[in-house]
């Protein structure tokens, strides 16, 4: 009987694009997802209905697999416990390792406050009884790419620090490959970046270049910050984590390069320019 591969988020960017390496590596999965008419159809690929908000729902979608990769939730005040849930379901229907996505720098002190939401679901992961392995990415190259206004405008108080930016298809590329045989890289974590640090003035210097039209990037205090966001009427704790991403950047946080991508595909991790001159 083959492995079942579990992949949350399978509706999603990442999540289907390790989907569909699975199913090129002839793999076997299930994919969990909210809306199973929105599933991709794959081959060898069931379909199971479930979000981390029921745990019971979890459960039953875990019943039966070998290795669960585990999606985080969109940003939400409660995504913790979510992810708390998503595990004890995992737990209680004898998934035997967890490979669960999350971020550089996870931890409670992180500069990215939603870092700390990472940092406190590979902690409790940690203390589940389930093996596991953390794929850490930087900021995704395309997410950056998307954060230019109409305008051609990026704006944030992240001074001239550097981001060592990463694109989805590699984060994908290496669950997927992570997935294929998981108990190899269990107790590892690995922090995905690209091949270099930039800063978002040369961000958006590359912008430019793929695009053919101006793009910049606009230095804003943290005054500035607060005020440029508050026509979205989010909450509080949003709008601080959204303003993070960009002081993160400012303080060094988020500029160390590492080889893990490399290390793992056997090849060089994309570059800025490579993503940004793609088709949107």
């Amino acid at each position: 009987m083959a492995t079942l591969i579990g992949i949350t988020g399978a509706t999603g960017s990442v999540g289907g694009s390790v989907a569909r390496h699975l199913a090129d590596g002839g793999r076997t999965t299930r994919l969990i997802v909210r809306d199973a008419a929105r599933a991709p159809r794959l081959p060898r690929a069931e379909v199971a209905v479930a979000s981390y908000d029921d745990t019971e729902a979890c459960r039953r979608a875990y019943a039966g697999l070998d290795t669960l990769f585990l999606v985080s939730a969109t940003e939400s005040a409660d995504r913790v416990q979510q992810h708390h849930g998503a595990i004890d379901a995992a737990a209680a229907a004898g998934v035997r390792q967890v490979v669960y996505l999350s971020f550089a720098g996870a931890g409670p002190d992180a500069g990215f406050t939603l870092a700390r939401d990472h940092g406190a679901t590979e902690a409790y992961a940690q203390e589940s009884g389930l093996a596991w392995t953390f794929l850490r990415d930087n900021f995704y190259t395309d997410a950056l790419r998307m954060m230019f206004g109409a305008d051609g405008v990026i704006r944030g108080p992240a001074g001239h620090g550097r981001v060592a930016c990463v694109a989805r298809d590699d984060v994908a590329a290496v669950a997927a490959l992570v997935l294929a045989s998981p108990r190899s890289h269990a107790g590892r974590a690995y922090e995905l970046t690209g091949p270099e640090a930039l800063t978002l003035n040369q961000i958006a210097a590359l912008m430019t270049e793929a695009t053919g039209s101006p793009h910049r990037y606009v230095d804003e205090t943290m005054a500035q910050a607060h005020a440029s966001r508050a026509h979205y009427g989010a909450p509080e704790w949003m709008v601080d984590a959204w303003i993070s991403t960009y002081t993160a950047i400012r303080d060094g946080e988020l500029e160390r390069v590492t080889s893990d991508v490399p290390d793992l595909l056997g090849r060089p991790a994309l570059s800025a320019r490579e993503v940004f001159s793609r088709r949107r």
